[in-house]
């Protein structure tokens, strides 16, 4: 059984910092591309970010470059992305999502395994 729980998200004014976290069970991250993404109200999901397996690559959409960073602890078997110096274009829902012995991808379709998702909204 293969789970992804997202948290984290919450409400923050511009300029100011939020970590979200994704735990995984049933398999394990280092294995496996984990990609964030994430979809405001009325508009396409958007890939975000993406580490590939063994931390060899990573992917940043150009609107968060220099402000997001991903990372993973294998020992807790999660996948983190911190994000500073949020702005209102990054509000929406963001979701992890696992891609099983392959590279990132900014594709979607191409994740298997989703979390709920964690809300994230920028008051502006």
């Amino acid at each position: 059984q293969e789970q992804l729980v997202e948290a984290g998200g919450g409400l923050v004014q511009p300029g100011q910092s939020l970590r979200l976290s994704c735990k995984a069970s049933g398999f394990i991250v280092g294995y496996y591309a984990i990609g964030w993404f994430r979809q405001a109200p009325g508009k396409e999901r958007e890939a975000v970010s993406c580490i590939s397996t063994y931390d060899t690559d990573t992917y940043y959409t150009e609107a968060v470059k220099g402000r997001f960073t991903m990372s993973r602890d294998s020992a807790e078997n999660t996948v983190y992305l911190q994000m500073n110096n949020l702005n209102h274009g990054d509000t929406g829902v963001y979701n992890c999502a696992a891609r099983r012995r392959a590279p990132c991808s900014t594709s979607d379709r191409e994740f298997g395994s989703w979390g709920q998702g964690t809300q994230v909204t920028d008051c502006s």
